[in-house]
């Protein structure tokens, strides 16, 4: 670009730039490997002032206190700084003194070596710009501007929700907020992690109030509304419990059992409020309404099915489950007798075993053990019988060849007939070669 004509600046003020307006009255271009004269064109052209500069906008709360101060001072001696709120003053530092405006008084300070003017007792009327003016000993005067915006804090923030019981798949909830203050954000929160919408969840067009429905187990949890603004935020909290169940129902327990032994079946279910129990035995009420059912000690009379019925009292639901439970004699379902049962019943049966041999031997060897006499008088059977003990190994059978006891830890019996002194007085019994079993 060559420029060839009248140079005109002007200086216009406009955030952190001076402006220059360039009138050029002949301008030559190259644009796409083609020049275009263009004849008596005007272009404007932006420059990066050297006048004051600012951080940026400044935030306070109603109340509150704010600083304006540039962020880099003028580098030659200055005569004269003015702070002004839009167009109106509100002070003139000189070299030797400071003069305040009467409406900024009490409310105003100033700091020469900084440049810096401190605001107080902040009102919403303060928002706006605010222009600071150095006039130096030798040189332009330099401008630079900054604003301010004044918020009200943010307070009494809380969370309305549904007085009524909330049950899982038929109610619907709305949580709505309110607050006081300089809202300009709100953030919606459950269980510290960010809130966000769904087929059943939809917010409000101003974000302050959100409807569930219908509401489902996992929607249960601490709900966290948060209002914001640059100066103050605020949060309130909601808790939401949503009922169901009961569903799941268990009951745990021995299935086959001894008897005499101690038995404890116990009942669970799924259920928000806690489920309450109760139980039945062959469909018969037992009046047991805890979450266990406790035999003390087993007899045959409880075999059969205990029913556990879970009630949830907010959802009006109940949910039963059946337990089979048999009673048998030894072994079973871990019910048997202890190691130190079976000890002893084995200590008494050998002590019963040794007394009861000591008592034979003790009669036997002072001849206390009484002889049978069965006598009898005259040849009828009705009469007296002497009963005598034969050693009959020595005899015959009546068939022929001898007697053969075989061994005597057996149980046998062997028959043999024998005559005793004169004939005998009725024939032996029709048994063939065998006669009674008390013949030994």
């Amino acid at each position: 670009m060559f420029c060839n004509s009248l140079f005109l600046f002007a200086k216009l003020r406009f955030f952190f730039s001076q402006y220059f307006i360039l009138f050029c009255n002949s301008l030559f271009l190259f644009a796409k490997s083609k020049f275009i004269f263009l004849n008596t064109l005007i272009f404007v052209c932006l420059f990066l002032s050297e006048d004051l500069q600012f951080s940026g906008p400044a935030n306070g709360a109603v109340g509150g206190s704010v600083v304006f101060a540039p962020d880099i001072l003028p580098s030659t001696s200055i005569n004269t700084v003015l702070w002004h709120f839009g167009t109106s003053l509100i002070l003139t530092a000189l070299s030797d003194s400071t003069s305040v405006v009467s409406a900024y008084r009490d409310r105003v300070s100033f700091d020469k070596n900084t440049l810096a003017l401190e605001l107080r007792n902040l009102t919403l009327d303060d928002s706006g710009t605010y222009i600071l003016t150095v006039v130096p000993s030798a040189g332009e005067t330099l401008t630079g501007e900054t604003s301010l915006h004044v918020f009200e804090n943010i307070t009494n923030v809380r969370l309305i929700g549904p007085e009524e019981s909330l049950i899982e798949g038929e109610s619907s909830v709305n949580i709505s907020s309110e607050g006081t203050g300089s809202i300009l954000s709100v953030q919606w929160m459950k269980d510290n992690s960010p809130l966000s919408p769904s087929n059943s969840i939809i917010f409000s067009s101003d974000n302050r109030s959100v409807s569930i429905s219908p509401v489902q187990r996992s929607d249960s949890g601490e709900y966290q509304c948060t209002y914001r603004n640059p100066v103050s935020s605020e949060t309130a909290k909601l808790n939401l419990i949503i009922n169901y169940g009961p569903e799941d129902v268990s009951v745990k327990g021995e299935d086959v059992v001894d008897l005499g032994v101690h038995v404890s079946l116990s009942c669970s279910a799924n259920s928000e409020p806690a489920a309450s129990f109760s139980w039945k035995f062959n469909e018969t009420d037992t009046n047991v309404t805890t979450d266990t059912f406790t035999i003390n000690m087993t007899d045959f009379t409880h075999s059969g099915d205990y029913i556990c019925t879970a009630w949830n009292n907010v959802t009006k639901r109940n949910a039963s489950q059946k337990h089979a439970l048999l009673v048998k004699r030894g072994g079973g379902g871990g019910g048997g007798l202890s190691s130190g049962a079976i000890a002893g019943i084995v200590i008494g049966v050998l002590v019963a075993v040794a007394g009861i041999c000591g008592l034979i031997v003790y009669l036997t060897k002072t001849k206390k053990i009484p002889k049978i006499n069965l006598r009898q008088n005259g040849p009828s059977r009705g009469g007296m019988f002497d009963l005598n003990y034969a050693d009959i190994s020595h005899f015959q059978k009546a068939s022929g060849g001898r007697v053969n006891l075989g061994n005597k830890s057996e149980f046998s019996t062997e028959y043999a007939e024998v005559k005793h002194g004169g004939k005998s007085s009725a024939p032996p019994p029709p048994y063939g070669h065998q006669v009674s079993s008390c013949i030994h």
